[in-house]
């Protein structure tokens, strides 16, 4: 092996530039995830690789009358409870149709759910539902996007804040017509607007077409403004398109705001690398929980007009007609802030998988969020059999942190960090390796050369299966006389996977 402008964007700019020059990135005593190369300069021997979440049967079945064709799900966490939020449809009907509501379910763990009987409105003749927003909130429960706002000082009557709405199809005839609705709430249940009237409307779109999808949106502690992430959509041009693709396709854009009011001209994301555009349908991007200036999209691939299964396999499923003529898989990304997303791994995050009823129009869709449902669990929901009577929400796992790793095959290998800055005394790693694998961590000053005391012959080996594990060398792990000088980490494993590290006390 060989040895190896707005102060949003302000700070995505100077981060971008300090990795690029390899000066020290201050880490302090934040978690680092390898979803990405943010803080890896050198591989030998060794990967990024995209782990495959494992399923675990299903959350929610969408039975009730007023649920039918549901869609846009959204999970949260918070105080305790584990809150599911999605849209009410009784058929295929237009984004923003009548029929919409939207509906609630809960959770002590995650995993098994329950509708409360909330009696807020009157739905399919009774008041005995589970619904938080009826048609009288058209079109926002088309698209209803919820999220529990971090922003310290926030008023308890709106620590649950949304954007829902619509733009109408011919939204270039009605200019001052559809956009995104704010409201607020004290508990995600009774729900108001906040403005009387869009906050993010046409006005503020990169092009000539807006859309409906549900948006992804939060207070970002990492940049201190809330983020909001809108699909739109883009003309590449034919020499970027692939073959099958013709005008525009759907992308991503963001926007940003001081006060859920008032927000920015939206500006498309970039991608690295940059390959053919993909059809992205959502944006599905949130802060990572245990890592929040990390921010993590599990989006849903469109590929659009693409036949899988025959038109008899589609009338034994009882799909409504047209419901068939598409497919879809599950793609990651992530983003530190800033209009650049990093998708180092092209492939697919979930596949549709075996039977035909996987293969129809936006099956394999991700519900926007990822919960931690046990001390060394994540769990994150899709959408399966739509437009079918057995449409349900299903649950995946992962274990914490595990999205991506650096990988060392059996013959071996070594990764090395770019300079750090960090603060602690305490170096833990999250990690699995095989019974015949191990991984070493030698520390380096600026100039890549061994510390005295913690050269890579002085660590202790680690093997096993450890979420926390401390890293020692020799006797000792204490590292706080080089706390706050410029470093190198040196990862030599074998048969292993490194997936997060983070200094501490």
């Amino acid at each position: 092996m060989k040895h190896s402008v707005s102060g949003c964007l302000l700070a995505a700019v100077l981060l971008t530039a300090c990795v690029r020059a390899d000066n020290p990135i201050d880490i302090g005593s934040r978690r680092e995830l390898f979803v990405d190369n943010h803080i890896l300069k050198h591989m030998d021997g060794v990967r990024l690789k995209l782990h495959t979440p494992q399923d675990a049967g299903k959350a929610f079945v969408l039975d009730r009358p007023w649920e039918g064709l549901g869609g846009y799900p959204t999970v949260i966490h918070y105080g305790g409870k584990f809150q599911l939020f999605y849209r009410g449809k009784t058929g295929l009907t237009n984004a923003g149709n009548p029929d919409e509501t939207t509906c609630y379910a809960e959770s002590t763990d995650g995993i098994h759910w329950s509708r409360p009987n909330l009696r807020l409105f009157k739905v399919h003749g009774t008041r005995k539902n589970n619904v938080i927003l009826d048609n009288t909130f058209a079109p926002v429960c088309h698209n209803f996007a919820p999220f529990v706002d971090t922003r310290p000082g926030v008023p308890a009557n709106q620590r649950y804040k949304a954007l829902g709405g619509t733009f109408p199809v011919e939204w270039r005839k009605e200019p001052d017509s559809g956009g995104l609705m704010a409201l607020v709430s004290p508990d995600g249940i009774h729900w108001k607007y906040l403005a009387t009237k869009p906050v993010i409307d046409k006005s503020l779109h990169p092009a000539r077409n807006c859309d409906t999808c549900q948006s992804s949106v939060f207070w970002s502690q990492h940049e201190q403004c809330y983020v909001c992430y809108v699909r739109v959509w883009k003309n590449f041009g034919k020499e970027r398109l692939r073959p099958g693709f013709t005008g525009d396709t759907r992308w991503i854009g963001r926007t940003t705001s001081p006060d859920f009011i008032n927000w920015k001209p939206i500006r498309f994301m970039e991608y690295t690398p940059d390959a053919f555009p993909d059809q992205l349908y959502l944006p599905n991007t949130q802060p990572y929980v245990r890592a929040p200036h990390i921010y993590v999209a599990v989006t849903a691939r469109l590929s659009d007009h693409r036949l899988v299964i025959t038109p008899e396999q589609a009338k034994a499923l009882s799909v409504p007609k047209d419901a068939w003529r598409d497919t879809s898989d599950a793609i990651f990304m992530t983003s530190r802030g800033g209009f650049r997303y990093d998708r180092p791994f092209m492939s697919s995050f979930l596949r549709p998988g075996p039977g035909s009823q996987n293969w129809v129009t936006r099956c394999t869709f991700p519900v926007q969020g990822i919960v931690r449902t046990g001390p060394n669990e994540l769990s994150f929901y899709v959408e399966r059999d739509n437009a079918q009577p057995t449409e349900h929400i299903r649950r995946y796992t992962l274990r914490l942190d595990g999205f991506a790793s650096v990988h060392a095959p059996y013959q071996g290998g070594e990764a090395s960090t770019r300079s750090l800055r960090f603060q602690g005394s305490r170096l833990r790693i999250n990690f699995a390796t095989s019974a015949a694998g191990w991984i070493r961590c030698e520390v380096q000053d600026a100039s890549g050369k061994p510390i005295p005391g913690f050269e890579l012959r002085n660590c202790r080996e680690m093997a096993g299966d450890h979420i926390d594990r401390t890293v020692t060398w020799r006797t000792s792990s204490d590292l706080s006389r080089i706390s706050g000088q410029t470093v190198r980490l040196r990862f030599v494993m074998k048969d292993a996977d490194l997936y997060a590290l983070q200094f501490s006390k």
